[in-house]
């Protein structure tokens, strides 16, 4: 087992490997924000009454929940590493997941409410562990791919 000291300090940082050729950039959140309410958009609609995959109808919203809180991370923090915000979206999607497990009244009358099931859930499942692992995947892809377009744009001179 590896303990947390022996993780690579590059994979933290900005300049880890993913990133390494990428100058230091400023993540546009015109971007994130326009991402974020798309994000939205499908994971309610993966909750909706549609003809949707079986495979999509289950999982994609959980899926698209961990892309939202990536995105989020990324709105908050634009000038964090890509794998610190996928460790931070996916440890707290795990935290959030977790906290299912308590059954406190205040917490299930919050759980009771429509915001509240949408964002703290209403049951813990395994499944849902990897589906969040997944959707801070694509948010890193997401977010990678942005990254690339934004350094390779060139800047306007004043």
């Amino acid at each position: 087992m590896i303990a947390f000291n022996q993780v690579p300090v590059a994979f933290m940082r900005y300049d880890s490997p993913m990133t390494a050729s990428l100058p230091s950039v400023r993540r546009p959140r015109r971007w994130i924000s326009v991402a974020a309410f798309l994000v939205i958009a499908l994971g309610l609609a993966t909750r909706a009454d549609l003809p949707l995959p079986a495979l999509i109808a289950r999982y994609g919203g959980d899926t698209l929940y961990a892309t939202l809180i990536y995105l989020l991370l990324a709105w908050l923090r634009p000038h964090s590493s890509i794998g610190l915000l996928f460790v931070g979206a996916w440890g707290i999607c795990i935290a959030i997941e977790v906290s299912q497990l308590i059954h406190l009244p205040w917490l299930e009358a919050l759980r009771a409410t429509l915001p509240g099931r949408l964002v703290l859930g209403a049951g813990f499942l395994w499944s849902d562990i990897l589906c969040y692992g997944v959707g801070a995947a694509l948010g890193l892809l997401l977010d990678r791919l942005v990254l690339l377009r934004a350094s390779s744009v060139p800047k306007r001179s004043v």
